[in-house]
């Protein structure tokens, strides 16, 4: 249940009413920004709410039950701090987003209508419209461990143990040569042999695609060096002479655990188990 201050509420009873739309985005990395379509900015929550910032609330389905409240936000990229760049990045994947109803003559007059993250964003040219989904959706991600061949956690983690800043499992590289969008030659300080850091992760830390950071598809070496192919790529791309800097990867077999990393005990996934081979295979009689 929504709760709105006496204020506002008899407010609200005067029959004509000063309201506008902000909210709050909070980014995974920490960082908040505040909009409003009223054509001031307004502050509240130690947060300030830039006005004109070309977003427009569609219409919000709510139901009962545990199935998942949508809003849609649709507007144009107009504002500096709102990028087409940090939107095709996914800086904004998943970020917390509260919406509140505002008396923007009294900012202290507010209720917030919904709280939920950014789901889908579509763009076209400098258009967007992003999915705010409800809490509720978190209820339908899988929770607990996997009873599955490889393994379920992420390396570096407390339950992997492995320390990813030590030197054996991290560098940094330059960009010597980009063959394209998703393929770059690097140079490291260190040699480190083949497929090392194939599925580990890449951050770009100078350069127009600063802050960049995305999966390795691949990590190749030839006669002319390392190779790396990503998955994604920044909006502005990665240049020559651009800084990296890499983490190994894993691809969660208990094999690369073992003989990789000595990293067996504490292998989160079940190579043991019995496939679809032993489950559908035909009963035999062993013969006296």
């Amino acid at each position: 249940m929504k709760e709105i201050v006496p204020q506002l509420q008899a407010h609200l009873d005067a029959g004509t009413t000063t309201l506008c739309w902000c909210w709050r985005i909070t980014r995974r990395d920490g960082t908040q920004l505040g909009f409003t379509d009223h054509d001031n900015a307004l502050s509240f929550d130690g947060t300030d709410f830039e006005a004109d910032s070309g977003l427009e609330a569609g219409e919000i389905s709510e139901s009962i039950g545990l199935s998942v409240d949508n809003l849609e936000v649709e507007g144009a990229i107009s504002s500096e701090s709102l990028s087409s760049e940090d939107l095709a990045d996914g800086l904004y994947d998943d970020a917390a987003v509260e919406v509140f109803r505002v008396n923007w003559q009294d900012p202290a007059q507010r209720v917030l209508m919904r709280a939920g993250s950014i789901g889908e964003v579509r763009r076209a040219g400098t258009a967007f419209a992003a999915e705010i989904r409800g809490l509720s959706h978190y209820l339908q991600q899988p929770q607990g461990r996997l009873f599955q061949y490889g393994c379920d956690t992420d390396l570096g983690s407390a339950k992997c143990g492995i320390d990813l800043t030590a030197a054996l499992y991290r560098t940094t590289a330059i960009v010597e040569e980009v063959a394209n969008a998703h393929r770059v030659r690097v140079s490291m300080p260190q040699a480190f042999e083949v497929d090392w850091f194939t599925r580990g992760l890449m951050r770009v830390t100078s350069g127009d695609a600063t802050g960049f950071a995305g999966e390795v598809r691949a990590h190749e070496q030839d006669g002319s060096g390392d190779w790396l192919t990503l998955w994604q790529v920044p909006q502005v791309g990665i240049s020559v002479g651009d800084q990296l800097e890499l983490s190994a990867g894993c691809d969660k077999r208990f094999e690369t655990c073992r003989d990789r990393f000595q990293n067996g005990a504490n292998f989160r996934g079940f190579p043991h188990m019995p496939g679809n081979d032993f489950v559908t295979r035909y009963v035999r009689r062993e013969k006296a």
